[in-house]
């Protein structure tokens, strides 16, 4: 039996329906009774939280294969490490856990947090697949596509640096495939990116075609970035995780195109012209 956690997030939910739509038949973990109550068909729901570890016991019963991500919060270290010694108790034979691009080598921000569940993971000695992916290109509408409807413009404080974004579903159907066989996967440690590196300005020039209204990207100094996400509400670890993020985007080590996903899946991921083309109205005022 698999237990899928974080079956309400983005990336959890992808990976939910993504094992359904390969026949399995998962356990998947939510937070509250309202979440649960909205599970897909073919899912058997189970409340847990991390923060309880009572409530991880009972949700592991009977699991065998564990996906394990959390959300980009300052408790992820505490949080997944409690799952981990959770899973151990349970006698999980197998986790796949969550990471992130820069987990190996980047030690600040998100991946630095990352960093220390894997090797909390590679302590545990439960046998276990690593799944580091480069940035989601639905972060494109989360986070720029607002000034875009309203000023035809995103801004940030990245340079001419290069992103081989990916889209998420493409990184649930990798883990959906690890899922349904993990074995085959056992102790691999999978770096996920997209089919091709792209600039912001070129993001900004694909924007504009396929909405037909001009939109720009602007260069800002990365102190007036933090400003300015301190002003929309954003906490101050947050805006300092992703400018420390948006530093590594800068060294270039994110700008990696290989053929990962295609030979996991047997597919090639999608495109980013085909993701704007299918949220082109999120741009639009």
């Amino acid at each position: 039996m698999i237990l899928i956690t974080g079956a309400s997030g983005l990336a959890g939910g992808q990976v939910l329906a993504h094992a359904l739509a390969q026949g399995l038949t998962p356990k998947a973990m939510y937070r509250t009774a309202q979440e649960a109550a909205q599970a897909p068909a073919g899912a058997t729901p189970v409340i847990a939280d991390y923060a309880n570890p009572p409530t991880l016991q009972a949700a592991l019963e009977g699991i065998e294969t564990v996906y394990l991500v959390c959300g980009p919060i300052p408790q992820l270290v505490n949080y997944e490490t409690a799952m981990l010694t959770a899973c151990k108790n349970a006698g999980v034979r197998h986790i796949v856990l969550n990471s992130a691009l820069g987990a190996g080598d980047w030690p600040k921000s998100f991946p630095s947090w990352h960093h220390q569940v894997e090797q909390n993971l590679a302590a545990s000695g439960i046998a276990h697949t690593i799944i580091r992916p480069n940035g989601f290109m639905q972060n494109i509408v989360t986070y720029n596509a607002q000034t875009i409807r309203t000023q035809h413009a995103f801004y940030a404080a990245m340079g001419d640096a290069k992103t081989s974004l990916i889209d998420v579903r493409d990184v649930a159907a990798v883990i959906a495939a690890i899922l349904a066989n993990p074995s085959r996967h056992a102790g691999r440690t999978y770096e996920l990116n997209g089919p091709e590196a792209v600039t912001n300005a070129e993001i900004a020039a694909r924007i504009t075609r396929v909405t037909g209204t001009p939109v720009s990207y602007v260069e800002i100094p990365e102190e007036a970035q933090r400003q300015a996400m301190l002003g929309a509400g954003m906490p101050e670890w947050q805006v300092t995780a992703i400018l420390e993020l948006q530093e590594y985007y800068r060294t270039g080590r994110c700008a990696t195109v290989d053929e990962t996903v295609a030979s996991v899946t047997g597919r090639p991921p999608r495109t980013l012209d085909a993701y704007l083309e299918e949220n082109a109205a999120a741009f639009k005022g």
